[in-house]
């Protein structure tokens, strides 16, 4: 225990206190009343009198009343007056109803004070009078009546501070003002405060420290000399800190977490609750009406700097409700964190704490003035200091902090506020056991999700199964809540929630559901012959009767088995058979993927493929269907190079999706918004879509936003990172699905581009080959052969080069759009050479600077009826940017020509494809264009880096829409781009157009020149 120090701040009641110890001494007494709250040093100033009064001869007799002892008669006075053996009252029978105040007992005692105030002058010494015995306080009141002419000076201390209880009539209620002199006790000013906490550091403080020291103790002696107490015996680092912990269990031997509780014992019961509701919501409180005349009075332990205004609640606080909300009022960003405030008001504060209400305003005020309550920047009460709260919350009852928990939940609930605020204190009770907590948990799970809360959500999905709800429901539940699981903790972790949901005798429909989260789960973890048995089982045994459930179920099974190479050729020829005889079993979403099996097994055209898909779309389709309709068909649009019409069927389809609920075609989706932005050349949406921008150092879950991340580094010049990212995929314990080969074609790219063309060469033959055995071999998904050929030209192997481009041209003109003509073109003339090789490079090159109307009708192109193509056949690109194929058919033109010995046409191609390439933040080939154009004896002309034309295409997009007054959240949610995102590409645009506001957009973009920078 540190030694006490000396009394701070007290000099004024000391004065008094020795003026009337003098003024007893020459024979006339009187009471001094020290009064203050719990913890400002009451006891310790009524020692230091006493000790003063010894000093100076006169007789010190103590008392020192407790609860305790309140029914015992006259406690208090024996306590004074019981000095020695002589003093016996205990054969004394008690005096009958109604004496007298001079006959009896009470006689007697006065007699005893008396007689020993005739020996020497007296200082009776009373500490915590309010906790007397009625029968002592009537006997102290006559006393000071009566002490005027006896040399006996009566020190009492009494607590003085606001309760919730009404409190009982003070010791000098009764008495005159001249029989007494009162003085308050305030907490400790900031700078007295300050300086004990310096003395016992032994010297200097961080700044930082002695305010988190303050605010703890509340300028209050005795919590502030509990906490240094324990500063001290929990080492000399503790002491040494720069800052305070948080919660009580660092601290040792736990003397301030007693003070705190003997600061609640000493307010009673219903204060001891009121301060721990308060605790339990969160530490904070709207400032009540009440407080507004403590609007500028300033906490006695703070500066006047530091005191920040109060205000009264709100006025345009909305009414609360507990349906879903798109926007947020006043609330923490995670209302559900254990941390997290609660807008509470006295009123709720009284109803958690069953409380009056006008009791509990008071007592906030009181509070303030005392300085354990301190207004945040938005004028919420709040504990002055994390670890005053947490004492406050200490030693209470389990039980009784879950029924404070759900009565603040009613009256919430009550008062309409937000599901997400309700919710987070169902969360800390009990089962509740009616369906308004059902209904708010659910309401704030979705709420949740919706904000991409997903801790926030599965909190509430597990609360919700404690409460009673009907069977279909509670099957909802548990398939949101396994899907959420298997997302976000672990890959089996939701199996169980979602086997059970598919047990329970729900409605077909919601079973439906249960059983493609399940598959779509088992799939992914490489069990996609499990996953297809799931929907079979189900089909077979309760789908009989419902022909759209049947069809959707198979829908998912042929989606399900791309996972799985055997399993997919058995789903697909069942589906191909099933819909030659009977199309309407199949359904549009069915049909769709048939189409989407043909566009990659090489047997249609692009125009063909998109006007069956087109008419599809125009068909009504089921509703479960609609996502695989969708996402299938924005599949086949983004191979047909119609990006702007596979984006909007992407925005489609995901706005349609649950993102809480797996289901196969969401990822499906997500990895075709990312393919249109890779074949657009915006690496950077790329890498900053929400599927690649993975946290913590991790990997993305799609291993096509995986390799489409890979790639987009190479382009953009950033191998290193690139090869960080390709190592971390263990190729070896993938499954095996398509993805895996798109991995293996972008770590290809990745190793022909870092100089290792062997081993790049091994990746696309690979990649190849599992292609082919999954009736893959349309160039439209991986154009393994052309980047095959590559690396044969760069190991010396031309001819075979030459037949790997040959194939591929073949398979091309099948298909029939700009960009895989024009790539195939372009590498089939590097690998033919000659003037035959610069005809096929000139080919390439304008084809893909533009394409034309495709044939008409749209009829199908077969392989063994094309030639070499002189592109006026291919199907026109959409919306589609091809300038990913454009510049390297560029650079292989201009390589051919200059080769020809046409140098002045070698150049001119070779600059605009380092200017293309430029403008589209392609590093990698902008170097390669640069290179040969060095070799060509040019030099390159500096192009634009600032200036409208040099804006991306994603960032174009955005800047278009912010300039049409969107924010940046209307911008991401209809991109489906994270937030960060789209203020990471007006950043970039901003620099690029030389502007400052967004107001300035509009015209820097229509080429206006920079304005003026205000």
């Amino acid at each position: 225990m540190c030694v006490p120090e000396p009394l701070l701040e007290r000099w004024e009641p000391l004065e008094l206190l020795a003026a009337e110890a003098a003024r007893a001494r020459t024979g006339s007494g009187r009471l001094v009343l020290l009064r203050g709250a719990t913890g400002t040093g009451r006891t310790a100033l009524l020692e230091a009198a006493a000790d003063r009064a010894t000093e100076h001869g006169m007789r010190v007799l103590r008392a020192r009343c407790s609860p305790e002892h309140t029914s015992v008669p006259f406690d208090t006075v024996v306590q004074l007056l019981a000095c020695g053996p002589e003093f016996d009252l205990g054969g004394e029978t008690p005096d009958p109803p109604g004496t007298p105040p001079h006959r009896g007992r009470a006689a007697r005692l006065w007699r005893r004070l008396s007689s020993y105030a005739a020996e020497s002058p007296l200082l009776l010494a009373v500490d915590d009078v309010h906790f007397a015995d009625d029968d002592s306080r009537r006997w102290l009141v006559e006393a000071v009546r009566r002490i005027d002419r006896l040399p006996v000076l009566l020190v009492a201390t009494e607590r003085s501070q606001y309760d919730i209880d009404p409190p009982a009539d003070g010791l000098a209620h009764t008495l005159s003002p001249a029989l007494v002199r009162t003085r308050t006790l305030a907490p400790l000013s900031a700078d007295s405060a300050a300086e004990l906490v310096r003395s016992a550091r032994g010297g200097a403080a961080p700044p930082e420290f002695v305010d988190a020291c303050l605010r703890a103790g509340a300028g209050h002696p005795l919590l502030l000399r509990a906490l240094l107490d324990d500063l001290h015996g929990a080492g000399p680092d503790a002491l040494q800190a720069t800052s305070l912990p948080d919660t009580c269990a660092a601290l040792y031997p736990g003397g301030y977490s007693a003070a705190v509780s003997w600061w609640l014992d000493s307010a009673g019961p219903a204060t001891t609750e009121t301060a721990r509701a308060l605790a339990a919501l969160g530490g904070v409180v709207q400032v009540p009406h009440s407080t507004h005349g403590a609007r500028h009075a300033p906490s006695p332990h703070r500066t006047k700097a530091q005191v920040a205004p109060l205000r009264g609640p709100s006025s345009g606080t909305p009414r609360a409700r507990t349906e879903h909300r798109g926007h947020r009022t006043g609330l923490a960003q995670h209302p559900l964190a254990e941390d997290d405030p609660v807008a509470a008001d006295a009123e709720l504060l009284a109803r958690t704490a069953d409380a009056d209400p006008a009791r509990v305003a008071g007592w906030l005020t009181a509070m303030t003035r005392l300085g354990l309550l301190r207004p945040d920047t938005e004028g919420r009460l709040r504990y002055a200091h994390p670890l005053l709260r947490d004492a406050v919350l200490s030693g209470w009852a389990s039980d009784r902090r879950q029924a404070a928990h759900r009565r603040a939940a009613e009256a919430m609930l009550h008062r309409g506020d937000p599901a997400e605020a309700v919710a987070g204190q169902l969360l800390r009770c009990g089962p509740v056991g009616e369906a308004w907590a059902t209904s708010v948990l659910l309401d704030a799970a979705e709420s949740a999700v919706r904000d991409d809360r997903s801790d926030d959500a599965l909190a509430c999905l597990r609360r919700a199964l404690d409460e009673p709800m009907p069977t279909a429901r509670r099957t909802v539940v548990l398939t949101e809540l396994g899907s959420l699981e298997y997302a976000t903790v672990c890959s089996t972790a939701g199996i169980p929630r979602l086997a059970e949901a598919m047990r329970l005798p729900g409605p077909p429909r919601e079973r439906v559901h249960a059983a493609v989260a399940l598959g779509t789960a088992l799939a992914r973890r490489g069990e996609a012959r499990a996953a297809v048995d799931v929907l079979r089982g189900l089909r077979d045994e309760h789908l009989t009767d419902h022909p759209d459930l049947v069809r959707t179920v198979q829908t998912a099974s042929a989606l399900l088995s791309d996972h799985d190479q055997g399993v997919r050729q058995e789903v697909y020829r069942w589906l191909r058979e099933t819909a030659e005889r009977s199309p309407q079993l199949v359904g549009t979403a069915g049909q769709a993927l048939l189409v989407r099996y043909e566009s990659t097994a090489g047997l249609t055209s692009a125009a063909f493929a998109m006007s069956r898909i087109r008419a599809l779309l125009a068909q009504p389709a089921d509703p479960l269907a609609e996502a695989f309709l969708l996402g299938t068909a924005a599949a086949v649009a983004q191979w047909a190079d119609q990006l702007d019409e596979a984006e909007r069927l992407v925005q489609r389809g995901l706005a349609g999706q649950r993102v809480s609920l797996l289901h196969p075609m969401h990822l499906a989706l997500v990895n075709t918004r990312i393919d249109i932005a890779a074949a657009r050349g915006a690496y950077e949406d790329v890498l900053a879509d929400p599927a690649v921008r993975w946290p913590d150092g991790g990997r993305p879950e799609s291993a096509n936003a995986l390799a489409q991340a890979v790639v987009a580094l190479v382009e953009t010049g950033r191998t290193e990172e690139a090869t960080r990212l390709a190592d971390g995929f263990d190729v070896q314990r993938a499954h095996e699905t398509w993805e895996l080969n798109r991995f293996l074609y972008a770590r290809g790219v990745l190793r022909a581009a870092t100089g290792d063309p062997a081993a790049a060469l091994d990746d696309f033959l690979e990649c190849g080959r599992r292609q082919s055995a999954r009736d893959v071999v349309s160039p439209v998904v991986t154009p393994w052969r052309t980047a095959s050929a590559e690396c044969h030209l760069a190991l010396g192997r031309p001819h075979e080069a030459l037949a790997l481009a040959e194939k591929e041209l073949c398979l091309a003109t099948v298909w029939n759009t700009p960009r895989v003509l024009g790539r195939a073109l372009s590498t089939l003339a590097t690998a033919t050479a000659g003037r035959r090789g610069l005809d096929l490079a000139d080919r390439a090159v304008r084809l893909l600077r533009q394409g034309v109307v495709g044939t008409p009708g749209g009829t199908p192109v077969r392989a063994a009826a094309v030639g070499v193509p002189d592109g006026t056949s291919a199907s026109k690109a959409g919306g589609g940017s091809v300038d990913t194929e454009l510049i390297p058919a560029l650079v292989a033109q201009g390589r051919g020509l200059a080769a020809a010995g046409e140098r002045a046409r070698a150049r001119e191609a070779l600059r605009e494809a380092a200017e293309r390439a430029e403008r589209l933040g392609a590093s990698r080939i902008r170097v390669i264009a640069e290179a040969a154009l060095r070799d060509g004896g040019a030099r390159r002309t500096t192009t634009a880096l600032t200036g409208p034309s040099a804006l991306t295409a994603g960032e174009r997009r955005i800047a278009e829409l912010a300039a049409q007054s969107r924010t940046n959240t209307e911008i991401a949610q209809q991109l489906h781009l994270a937030r960060r995102t789209v203020e990471t590409h007006l950043t970039s645009t901003y620099r690029k157009l030389g502007i400052r506001r967004r107001a300035q957009l509009a015209t820097a973009l229509m080429g206006g020149g920079s304005p003026e920078k205000g």
